[in-house]
């Protein structure tokens, strides 16, 4: 009981009106900067963490209406337990945002979780619908939900980034339905760089899937995929952070040549505004000159796509073929579940007393609404 009035005590007292915002990731990269700017705007965060320390240092980094429980995306046994803790905790959850994610290019042996997967797939998506089906009751909870999941083109074999080397593909998922130990989600030899598009292209599935299921038992409701585009900091952290230890020339040479050469990245600054943006529903695309935050239920999926050099524009954008595939969505749900030991409609029962979600392209009166 002391964790949970902890957890009470640390995202209260954010002014009226604003969200509670659960965003994973949320220690480095675009997840911190996204942090920062929500913060700053007056929302009450939640940001798990992998350890107790972790979490600590990231209190006394952001300060703010702020909890930090612990959560190691690694290990699924650490996310049950956070789950429920948080579900005891009972607190609505206004955006829930699944942004954390994991590369490590360049290795040529694949990584474990604590259960035996391939560590890329384990954090960027097993972990994240083991989060999303446990926490969607905090979430139908809440008068105005919206729900944001952080992709990539590299997703997409006809972007330029997915044109790089392997191209995503699950195949028939052969892999997963071989469970732990597989290297790669299709059953095929690793790869680290194919591992991470084949990760961000289960992103995409799952947020239709999900969107999917929402609107068919009658509460639909905003859920938004994204890609920030090529984020390459100046600094030693951030999401190649990883990469760099494999071929920290290699990663060098690359941040020179896309980032101060060509042009060709984004700031991790810029693109924390784009998902403050899109969590907050105040200004989703904030800054393309499309602002949306008055969009109605159902699937979004945009891009920040590359124009020229030093130029990005932030819009609506279409999924790869691959991503758009019903049938592919519904099997990756399905047998990520069974892994997971979850069923397939665990979750999507709100909780008693919840607000239902707004009708489709209807606007909540709850005040702070997204507008």
């Amino acid at each position: 009981m002391a964790r949970l009035a902890e957890f009470s005590a640390a995202t209260a007292g954010a002014p009226p009106g604003r969200r509670h915002v659960l965003l994973t990731g949320g220690s480095s990269g675009i997840g911190l900067a996204a942090a920062r700017e929500l913060l700053a705007a007056g929302h009450r965060l939640t940001l798990p963490c992998r350890d107790a320390a972790s979490g600590e240092r990231l209190r006394e980094r952001l300060g703010g209406s702020l909890a930090t429980p612990t959560c190691d995306l690694a290990d699924l046994a650490s996310v049950e337990n956070c789950a429920a803790r948080l579900l005891a905790a009972g607190e609505p959850i206004d955006s829930l945002v699944l942004n954390a994610g994991l590369q490590y290019s360049g290795a040529p042996e694949p990584r474990w979780s604590a259960q035996g997967f391939e560590l890329t797939f384990a954090v960027n998506h097993l972990a994240h619908q083991a989060l999303l089906q446990r926490l969607l009751p905090l979430l139908l909870a809440a008068r105005a939900p919206r729900l944001v999941v952080t992709a990539s083109e590299v997703h997409d074999p006809a972007s330029p980034g997915g044109r790089v080397g392997r191209p995503a593909s699950l195949g028939d998922l052969a892999g997963l339905r071989r469970g732990a130990g597989a290297a790669m989600v299709d059953g095929g030899p690793f790869n680290a760089e194919k591992a991470y598009k084949d990760s961000k292209l289960c992103n995409l599935l799952l947020a239709r899937e999900v969107e999917r299921r929402l609107r068919q038992r009658g509460t639909p409701l905003p859920v938004w995929a994204w890609s920030p585009g090529l984020v390459i900091p100046r600094g030693s952290g951030g999401f190649f952070r990883t990469s760099r230890g494999h071929n920290p020339v290699g990663q060098a040479l690359f941040a020179l040549l896309a980032r101060d050469l060509l042009r060709l990245s984004e700031t991790p600054q810029r693109a924390g505004a784009l998902l403050a943006g899109l969590t907050s529903g105040e200004d989703d695309g904030k800054g393309s000159g499309h602002g949306d935050g008055d969009a109605a239920a159902g699937f979004h999926y945009w891009s920040n796509r590359v124009l020229g050099p030093g130029r990005l524009r932030f819009g609506p954008s279409e999924p790869s073929i691959e991503a758009r595939s019903d049938r592919l969505a519904q099997e990756l749900w399905q047998l990520s579940a069974a892994q997971l030991g979850l069923t397939l409609e665990q979750g999507f029962a709100p909780l008693p007393g919840a607000h239902p979600p707004p009708e489709a392209g209807g606007r909540s009166d709850r005040p702070g609404a997204p507008r």
